[in-house]
């Protein structure tokens, strides 16, 4: 029987904050920073900047630029699956999943819905196949919709039927975002898109994600909240835990060759969609952490603010920082500091100095509205 490992709160977020390359000593280059994390996530919303950057600029500093994630993707040593940039060479953990498309055994009445709705619209399909073949890549405005079953949904556009059709095209393999011009994605086929390679089989794909995905992590749940394209749980990687601190419940996973390396902490700005906190069960069960992003509430009945970063102060998380990048006035607008602990004299001038460096990062001067 495995040993189980028993953690203190204070343990389980050190070995978080190390896994996700949140320590003083910060990783040296986009790749292996990516090729360590397994992702970024792409998001439009850029209050500040763009979550992908915001992620990188808060592991490489101010010497990360965003032309150096452009780039990556340009040359296809990144590559963009369903919002997500991973390494070019983990495609192969996801080839077998798309041939096996819409999934093994017996399927749930979302999949079985999905493939119906694909096989009902099976001639645009194939015209869009045709358009990328002789002319792409192209913007998604740029291929046919002749879609004869239209794909219900609330808020409707008129290029819903062809947008919806691609990403399921994408998890079936047929297609791929071959990069992008200004903010529209541009699509192709996918045998001209992703590198060759050998595929791993669906278990072994799985389980290697399981693996990678928990060195991200450090400590994650054997099952947890599900979330669309990437989980949060790790299935049997690694080793069992215990987080032994009343209410915190579960079965948990360790990463255990994090667990006894030395701690060195450091502050840091995150991304609303960075991996130490997206997951807002285990972020408040380790860090007793409530965080919920509320760009989507009515402005009064924000607690934190449109885009609020959550603040990384040594091993603890210990507010956000409800921030407005107004470019057009050359500013970082502070609009609020929400201080979940109260700050000393040390944590207040570290988390000044970090705004500062992502004003400095982003061309702009700091610009205090008020602060809470």
């Amino acid at each position: 029987m495995a040993h189980v490992h028993t953690l203190s709160r204070r343990d389980a977020r050190r070995v978080a904050i190390r896994a996700q390359l949140l320590q003083r000593e910060r990783p040296t280059d986009l790749l292996s920073m990516v090729r360590h994390l397994t992702l970024l996530q792409l998001d439009p919303i850029s209050a500040v900047a763009p979550s992908a950057d915001l992620v990188a600029w808060s592991r490489l500093g101010s010497s990360y630029s965003p032309s150096d994630l452009r780039a990556a993707l340009d040359d296809r040593r990144l590559f963009e699956l369903r919002a997500m940039v991973r390494p070019a060479e983990d495609i192969a953990l996801y080839r077998a999943d798309m041939a096996a498309w819409p999934g093994t055994g017996e399927l749930k009445d979302w999949q079985e819905f999905r493939r119906d709705w694909v096989l009902a619209n099976d001639r645009c399909r194939r015209q869009i196949l045709d358009r990328l073949r002789d002319a792409g890549p192209l913007p998604s405005r740029e291929l046919p919709d002749t879609c004869e079953k239209p794909w219900g949904s609330t808020g409707w556009t008129n290029n819903k039927n062809v947008t919806q059709l691609l990403d399921l095209m994408v998890q079936r393999g047929e297609v791929a975002v071959a990069g992008r011009k200004r903010r529209d994605r541009l699509w192709d086929l996918a045998e001209r898109v992703y590198p060759d390679g050998p595929v791993l089989p669906v278990e072994e794909a799985e389980q290697e994600r399981d693996r990678r995905r928990l060195r991200a992590l450090g400590i994650a749940r054997v099952r947890g909240p599900e979330f669309p394209v990437e989980p949060a749980d790790v299935g049997e990687a690694g080793e069992p835990a215990v987080v032994a601190v009343e209410g915190v419940r579960g079965e948990w996973r360790l990463e255990p060759a994090l667990l006894d390396e030395p701690f060195h902490g450091r502050t840091a700005l995150l991304s609303p969609f960075d991996r130490l906190v997206h997951d807002r069960a285990r972020a408040q069960d380790l860090f007793e952490f409530e965080y919920q992003l509320e760009m989507y509430k009515p402005a009064a009945k924000r607690r934190w603010g449109y885009f609020a970063l959550p603040l990384l102060h040594g091993d603890q998380l210990v507010g956000k920082l409800d921030a407005t990048a107004d470019r057009k006035a050359g500013a970082l607008l502070v609009n609020a500091i929400h201080q979940d602990v109260p700050f000393t004299k040390a944590m207040a001038a570290a988390v000044d100095r970090e705004i500062a460096d992502l004003a400095r990062w982003l061309q702009l001067d700091v610009r205090r509205i008020s602060c809470v």
